[in-house]
C-alpha cells in the first residue's frame, strides 16, 4: 500500500510540473490574462441617436462612442473627442468609462448634415463615421 502510494504521489508531481512548467503548450500560457490597452480605429464603433434633429438649437442627438481594442475588448479612461462642419457638441471631449463607452451630445440652428468624425486620445481618428441631419 505504500509503494502504491508514493507511486500516486510521484505521479502527480510529475503530472503537475508538466502541465504548468512545461513547454510552449504549457496551462500558463492559458490561464495567464494579458492586458489590451491599445484602442483599435477599426474595431472601435460610433452610434447617434436620433439621426434626423430639429435645426432649433434645442434638438439634440446622442452619441455613443464605444472604443474597442484589436481583439474586441473595451478600453476604458480614453479621452474621445468629436467634430462635425456642422452643429456644436455640447461637450469638448468625454471620457470612457468601464465598457470604453463615452456619450457626447451634438445640437444645430443650422440645417444641414452633420458627418461626425471621432478622435481617441488626440491621434487614432476612427474610420467609422456617423452623420446626423439637422432640418
Amino acid at each position: 500500500m505504500g509503494v502504491l502510494l508514493v507511486i500516486f504521489f510521484l505521479s502527480f508531481v510529475i503530472f503537475i510540473s508538466v502541465v504548468l512548467l512545461g513547454g510552449n503548450s504549457s496551462l500558463v500560457k492559458f490561464t495567464r490574462a494579458k492586458e489590451d490597452f491599445l484602442p483599435s480605429a477599426t474595431n472601435s464603433l460610433v452610434f447617434a441617436y436620433p439621426l434626423t434633429v430639429k435645426a432649433d438649437g434645442k434638438g439634440v442627438s446622442t452619441v455613443n462612442i464605444f472604443v474597442r481594442s484589436d481583439k474586441g475588448m473595451p478600453i476604458k479612461d480614453q479621452k474621445v473627442s468629436a467634430t462635425a462642419e456642422v452643429g456644436t457638441f455640447k461637450e469638448a471631449d468625454a471620457t470612457t468609462d468601464d465598457q470604453g463607452k463615452a456619450i457626447m451630445h451634438i445640437s444645430s440652428s443650422t440645417p444641414g448634415v452633420a458627418n461626425i468624425v471621432v478622435s481617441v486620445g488626440g491621434t487614432l481618428t476612427l474610420t467609422q463615421k456617423i452623420s446626423v441631419k439637422f432640418e
